[in-house]
C-alpha cells in the first residue's frame, strides 16, 4: 500500500497518475489523503482508496497510514502560517508520530537542496523544509528527501507579464546560473523510489535538471521557443516583499521567501555536483515547448 498526500498538487498529482500505470504491476494498492475528493475525477477516485481531509490531522494520517507500506510525504505552502515551524515541521509532527505507530516502512519527502551547507541555517523556507526532513528521519522510518532547486513550473505566475510585456521578473543577477528542475522530473523521481524500496536508512535524492542555466539565459531559451522577444528584469528584495505583502501573504512566509532567495543568490542550490545520478533528463527548451508555450496559448 502506498499512501500519496496532495494528490491535486502538481508533483502529488503526477506521482498519482504514474502510479496509476504502474502500481498494479508491483502489487501496490494506493490510497490518497486529499482535502476535497471533488477534486478528484470519479473515475480516478474509483481506482484508489480515499481518505478526505488535511494530511495535518491526527485522526485522518491515523486513518491514512493503517497499513501503509510507504508514503509519498508533500507539505502544501500555508503563506498564511504564523511560523515557517508551524507550516513545515508543524504540519508534519502528527504524521511522524503516525509513521511510528502504523510501522510505515518508507517515506519519500519532497524538500530543497541546501541540507549540510553552511547557508542551512538561514534560508528561510529551505531551512523550515530541511527541519521537517530531519524531523521524519528520526522516527526510524527509510527516508529519502527528494532535494530540488527552483522548479521551472515557477514561471508559470509569470505568464500574465510574459504574454503582456514579454518580461518576467526575479531578485537574483540576470548572469547568475543555477539549477532548476521540472516538476515531471520530481514526481518521476518520487515515484521510482515508491515503488522500488530496496533503500534503507536516511538521505537525499538531488533532482537537479540537466544545466545550469541564468535569467538570461532563460529569456534567450523562451525568445527562440515562443517566438517573441522575452526578457528579464531584476527586482529589488524590498519590492517584492511589499508586493506579496499586498497581496495579503503572512509576514512569516514573506520573510521566509525573501531569505530562501538570498540564500539561493550567495550559493544554497550550488552544492551538489550535476551527474547522471543527480541530473533530470528535461531541459528548459523542452519545458517551454511543452508546459509554458501550451499555457502562453491558454
Amino acid at each position: 500500500m502506498i499512501v500519496i498526500t496532495a494528490p491535486t498538487g502538481n508533483i502529488g498529482n503526477q506521482v498519482l497518475h504514474t502510479l496509476l500505470d504502474e502500481a498494479p504491476a508491483h502489487g501496490e494498492a494506493l490510497r490518497v489523503v486529499v482535502r476535497d475528493p471533488a477534486k478528484l475525477s470519479a473515475p480516478l477516485r474509483a481506482r484508489v482508496d480515499v481518505v478526505p481531509g488535511s494530511h495535518r490531522d491526527p485522526q485522518v494520517v491515523d486513518r491514512a497510514f493503517a497499513g501503509a507500506d510507504a508514503v509519498l510525504w508533500i507539505v502544501p505552502p500555508d503563506p498564511a502560517a504564523p511560523t515557517l515551524e508551524s507550516a513545515y515541521s508543524g504540519f508534519t509532527r502528527a504524521a511522524a508520530r503516525a509513521f511510528t505507530a502504523h510501522g510505515v516502512r518508507h517515506v519519500v519527502g519532497v524538500s530543497a537542496l541546501g541540507g549540510g551547507t553552511p547557508l542551512a541555517g538561514r534560508a528561510g523556507l529551505v531551512t523550515a523544509s530541511l527541519a521537517m526532513d530531519d524531523l521524519i528521519a528520526s522516527t526510524g522510518v527509510a527516508y529519502r528527501a527528494l532535494a530540488c532547486p527552483s522548479f521551472m513550473e515557477n514561471l508559470l505566475g509569470e505568464v500574465g507579464s510574459l504574454r503582456d510585456e514579454g518580461v518576467f521578473t526575479d531578485t537574483c543577477a540576470a548572469d547568475r546560473k543555477a539549477p532548476s528542475a521540472s516538476t515531471r522530473d520530481i514526481a518521476a523521481a518520487a515515484a521510482r523510489l515508491l515503488l522500488d524500496r530496496s533503500w534503507s536508512g536516511t538521505g537525499e535524492v538531488p533532482v537537479l535538471g540537466p544545466e545550469d542555466l541564468s535569467p538570461d539565459d532563460m529569456a534567450r531559451v523562451m525568445s527562440e521557443t515562443l517566438g517573441r522577444p522575452v526578457r528579464y528584469e531584476r527586482r529589488s528584495y524590498e519590492a517584492l516583499a511589499a508586493e506579496l505583502t499586498g497581496h495579503g501573504l503572512g509576514d512569516a512566509f514573506v520573510q521566509g521567501l525573501i531569505e530562501m532567495k538570498r540564500a539561493k543568490e550567495e550559493g544554497l542550490d550550488d552544492g551538489v555536483p550535476r551527474t547522471p545520478a543527480t541530473a533530470s533528463p528535461t531541459t528548459f527548451r523542452a519545458w517551454c515547448e511543452l508546459v509554458l508555450r501550451p499555457a502562453m496559448a491558454g
